[in-house]
């Protein structure tokens, strides 16, 4: 069988480029950030507002941003940036867009053992990105403030190992006014970072998997939105290789549009009988008039 192409890795790497074009940041006496107006609006992945490169808002972080001033407000414009992304692309933004995501699938293919994480562990571990949403994206920034009543933005201090990667090292490195004032907080966020990047060698997108909270808003999108994975009973054979091939460890045959799926198309790509589609839109493509008895298709229909 002829091998599919995959121009997934072109698409990712123009896409970490658009996204950080402000090469010139990282050069000169000392790494300077971008502040120009395109720094108002959201970019579509997890890319850090620090980053010498970047060019646009990470979406988390100006939400959070909004959320921890003094009047905790929602600001509607992220929340609707964010959604017009999720109906426009939903968890495509990981597998195409996102940086981290892509820094993650490089990692990955370093040759070493792989560890395969238990059904029942891994099943648990999938929730928590919904906590990291909820308390530390939205909660803790109202609830824990400071005097003038403003919050911090919990996620990108605490956790977030894209911003230490994109932002903190570089800007550490390149600053000795901030690496003498280094403490407890940067240790932490740079033993988050070690642990995920290791994490990322052994297993397939652990961040994106567990702990990120765009891709579990984006999640929220999966059966609505306009991008989505077709499986064709008629054709699949049930051998399973979509689901061996599936970086996030979706069962495809069973619902292949759940949140997990980041359409990536690794399993339409090892599909041997061409059973996958995608599809986008809010109507499914009408059947070829050489196949007019095909049947029902798993997946979202609208």
């Amino acid at each position: 069988m002829k091998k599919k192409k995959d121009g997934r890795w072109a698409i990712q790497s123009l896409a970490a480029l658009a996204t950080n074009s402000h090469l010139i940041g990282f050069f000169g006496e000392k790494i300077n950030i971008y502040k120009g107006s395109l720094k108002s609006a959201c970019v579509p992945g997890l890319n850090c507002y620090s980053c010498p490169g970047a060019i646009g808002s990470c979406p988390v972080g100006s939400l959070q941003a909004v959320i921890a001033g003094r009047k905790h407000n929602f600001s509607f414009y992220v929340l609707g940036t964010l959604a017009l992304f999720g109906m426009l692309l939903g968890r495509a933004i990981c597998g195409f867009l996102c940086l981290f995501g892509f820094i993650q699938d490089l990692l990955y293919k370093i040759p070493t053992p792989k560890i395969k994480v238990p059904q029942r562990v891994d099943k648990c571990l999938r929730y928590l990105k919904y906590l990291v949403l909820a308390v530390l994206v939205v909660l803790l920034p109202i609830v824990l403030t400071n005097n003038f009543g403003m919050g911090a933005p919990t996620f990108c201090k605490w956790l977030c190992p894209a911003g230490t990667l994109e932002g903190g090292v570089p800007l550490i490195a390149s600053d000795e006014g901030l690496r003498s004032r280094i403490g407890f907080l940067f240790y932490w966020k740079a033993a988050v970072l070690a642990l995920v990047l290791l994490a990322s060698v052994l297993i397939q997108r652990p961040f994106c998997k567990y702990l990120c909270p765009l891709g579990a808003f984006y999640g929220f999108f999966s059966k609505a939105g306009l991008w989505r994975m077709r499986l064709d009973e008629a054709q699949c054979t049930g051998c399973g290789l979509c689901e061996k091939k599936c970086p996030m460890g979706v069962a495809v045959r069973q619902d292949i549009n759940v949140p997990e799926c980041i359409r990536c198309g690794a399993c339409k790509k090892a599909c041997p009988t061409g059973a996958i589609r995608t599809t986008y839109g809010f109507r499914d493509q009408a059947p070829a008039p050489s196949q007019p008895d095909l049947p029902r298709m798993k997946g979202t229909t609208t």
